[in-house]
């Protein structure tokens, strides 16, 4: 912190390529360019944009459910399955339905694919049947599973970060309430 390193004083920071990146989207966004995850043109990337932000929004009620109180989980897991089911998820599926390609945007991999299959798989270990009135969904999250990277990616063993448990949020409450 005290060389400047951490822009705002903040985590995540990542050093690639010379820099000392920081701001989750921005790192993001960086290594989806460098590798070729952000679309061929100005309209593709604002198509991931759109979807990456929705997925976002999604994401943040998920992560933020462990940290419920105990009074406010059933009532916080109703609004996260409700807002999947009739916000998010829709807009995925009727996406995928409309142009009948394996992807979300431009038929490639893009960086929006693995932020839909990050928020499949955090809802569907809150709600497991999530997905039953989403074949699309279904086929796309079959489809990414089977990606030889991914595959390994959801193996036991792997660095997939495990749902949090009471020990985590502990942790991270001691953290923030010091």
């Amino acid at each position: 912190i005290l060389d400047g390193s951490l822009l705002f004083q903040q985590v995540p920071m990542v050093e690639i390529d010379g820099m000392k990146m920081v701001q989750t989207r921005a790192i993001l966004s960086y290594i989806a360019g460098k590798y070729s995850l952000y679309g061929k043109d100005l309209k593709e990337r604002a198509l991931i944009d759109m979807y990456v932000e929705g997925i976002a929004d999604l994401l943040q009620m998920v992560l933020a459910f462990p940290f419920s109180p105990p009074e406010a989980k059933e009532k916080n897991l109703d609004s996260i399955k409700e807002k999947a089911t009739s916000r998010y998820f829709p807009v995925f599926e009727k996406a995928l339905k409309q142009h009948g390609q394996d992807f979300l945007v431009g038929n490639k991999f893009s960086w929006a694919d693995v932020q839909l299959m990050q928020a499949i798989l955090e809802v569907e270990e809150k709600i497991p049947a999530v997905l039953s009135g989403f074949p699309q969904l279904q086929a796309f999250k079959t489809k990414m599973s089977n990606m030889p990277t991914i595959k390994k990616f959801l193996q036991p063993g792997s660095p997939r970060k495990p749902p949090a448990d009471e020990h985590y949020v502990e942790t991270v409450l001691n953290i923030f309430m010091r």
